[in-house]
């Protein structure tokens, strides 16, 4: 992985909010794949947290009882956990590779593989320290993006330098020997970037009306989508896959 993009400041800056307006709509997510596989874990760690959010809103829907850990490289993004911490939901510094003698329920790995230079290594080195692991992976390879040149602005805009289809992921997991148990199709998110606007009110109306024309454009594929899957992700693409494993 390329570190410095995320603990010099460079991602921070690109992404200000650490997309934390996706964070329910990815929390809800888990807790469905949780729901559909009849696992009620007592611990749970996020690799690459970012802000922290998605444990913020796991918290507030799971047991109580639970214990929350978020793991992180980024300084920044460090910072932005803090205010999100209490005595049941920790934050830590470090990458959980050099971490000894820890053992999760269930490890959350939500949109990080694609940034990860080594993400074959990466996957064996946490596969032992926890039972179940959830993985959301961006499926940025479609007819779609690679005719429209888009593939290269995930790159630039938000450090991906792999990209998958549905097919190439799980044939990826199998490959490290991760068992696939179960997964599912989940939406890029359309979230306003609300860290921009608190700073300018006066983008709103601007950022309002973009949602709303992107919002209209994805409607076709959408449609598409609920008629065959599969094809619709391959053709029109910007779906992701989120897998849960043991």
């Amino acid at each position: 992985m390329s570190e410095d993009l995320y603990t010099s400041g460079e991602y921070l800056k690109k992404n200000p909010t650490w997309h934390v307006g996706e964070s329910l709509g990815k929390a809800r997510e888990i807790i469905r794949m949780m729901a559909r596989n009849n696992i009620a874990p007592i611990t749970i760690c996020e690799v690459g947290c970012g802000a922290g959010e998605i444990l913020k809103q796991l918290q507030k829907n799971i047991d109580s009882k639970c214990m929350l850990w978020g793991y992180e490289i980024s300084p920044q993004a460090f910072e932005l956990c803090k205010a999100r911490a209490n005595e049941k939901l920790r934050f830590k510094l470090a990458d959980i590779r050099h971490e000894q003698n820890v053992y999760f329920d269930l490890i959350l790995i939500m949109d990080v593989l694609e940034h990860l230079e080594d993400y074959f290594s990466f996957l064996r080195e946490i596969k032992p320290k926890g039972q179940y692991k959830i993985i959301q992976i961006p499926l940025d390879l479609s007819v779609r993006t690679v005719l429209a040149g888009k593939v290269i602005t995930y790159r630039e805009s938000y450090g991906h330098i792999h990209y998958f289809t549905k097919e190439i992921a799980l044939q990826m997991l199998k490959d490290v020997g991760y068992e696939v148990l179960d997964y599912f199709y989940t939406s890029q998110t359309l979230a306003l970037p609300w860290g921009e606007i608190k700073r300018n009110p006066f983008i709103l109306p601007r950022k309002l009306l973009g949602k709303i024309k992107r919002k209209l454009l994805k409607l076709p594929g959408e449609l598409f989508f609920a008629i065959h899957k599969d094809l619709a992700v391959r053709i029109v693409g910007e779906w992701r896959l989120l897998v849960l494993t043991k």
